[in-house]
């Protein structure tokens, strides 16, 4: 009897030939009420053939972790994928550079992520830090870990409700691959900057500098500055009276560093 091979939530299967989708249904997941075939909802039945592409889905259901793997690996490509759940990244700093880089990389799959900050959320963070109403007055990194854990619960978040100084960051950011500064104050950019290049030189460094207001947005560009050190911004648009850190352009500069950062894991030089 012939076989029709198709990938059902991102893994492979083979099926009898005429076999209909909501056959498949009804014998795999009948409690399924969203189908989607090569892309598009299916609203009726279906004669599956050879290379369909089939979700089926449950409204609210969190798939297993072996799904979601399986669903994030089509997306990335095996080998990228595989390479990116083994790595750990560090984030100095929860605002609006950190939370939005944490996102991105928990979205990516990166495997676990470590991030300190010592700061609450206040109600003037919501202008471009990834924080809800309801979280103002927590910890950044309680919220940031509860807001990670919504999108990718099986990403690993370990946090610290820490000042980061010379004398911790090495204890804090012990095992990672990839350290990300993601600070607001010029002083701790700099503090943190060569605590790190000056104990960790191996371990590279992602750091940001000149985001603020609302200026062009492909003057924010990635800089070499050296072997294992990168920083992302335009180097001179500082958040002062009149020019204030918004939304936008801090979201492409953290993009920017989650890409770098994606980059080095990859082993490819960020640009």
């Amino acid at each position: 009897m012939s076989l029709v091979k198709i990938h059902l939530n991102e893994n492979p299967l083979e099926l009898q030939a005429q076999t209909t989708l909501q056959q498949l249904r009804a014998e795999l997941k009948p409690n399924a009420d969203l189908m989607i075939v090569n892309g598009f909802p299916a609203t009726g039945d279906y004669e599956l053939r050879n290379g369909d592409q089939v979700v089926m889905i449950k409204r609210g259901e969190i798939p297993s972790a072996e799904n979601l793997e399986a669903l994030m690996m089509a997306r990335h490509t095996p080998g990228v994928h595989a390479r990116i759940a083994k790595s750990c990244v560090g984030i100095a700093g929860a605002g609006g550079l950190g939370s939005n880089i944490a996102i991105a990389l928990a979205r990516v799959g990166v495997g676990k992520l470590i991030i300190a900050d010592f700061d609450l959320i206040e109600p003037s963070n919501l202008n471009r830090q990834q924080y809800f109403i309801d979280q103002i007055g927590l910890p950044k990194v309680t919220a940031l870990k509860q807001n990670l854990l919504r999108i990718n619960p099986y990403v690993e978040v370990e946090t610290f409700i820490e000042r980061i100084n010379p004398q911790n960051l090495t204890k804090i950011f012990a095992s990672i691959d990839v350290m990300v500064e993601a600070f607001d104050a010029p002083d701790q950019k700099a503090m943190l900057t060569a605590a790190h290049l000056q104990q960790t030189s191996s371990c590279p460094l992602v750091a940001a500098s000149g985001m603020a207001g609302f200026a062009s947005s492909n003057s924010i560009q990635t800089h070499r500055i050296r072997d294992n050190f990168y920083v992302i911004g335009d180097l001179e648009t500082a958040a002062q009276p009149g020019q204030g850190l918004m939304a936008p352009r801090v979201s492409i500069a953290a993009g920017h560093q989650a890409n770098a950062v994606l980059r080095l894991l990859l082993g490819e030089e960020p640009s």
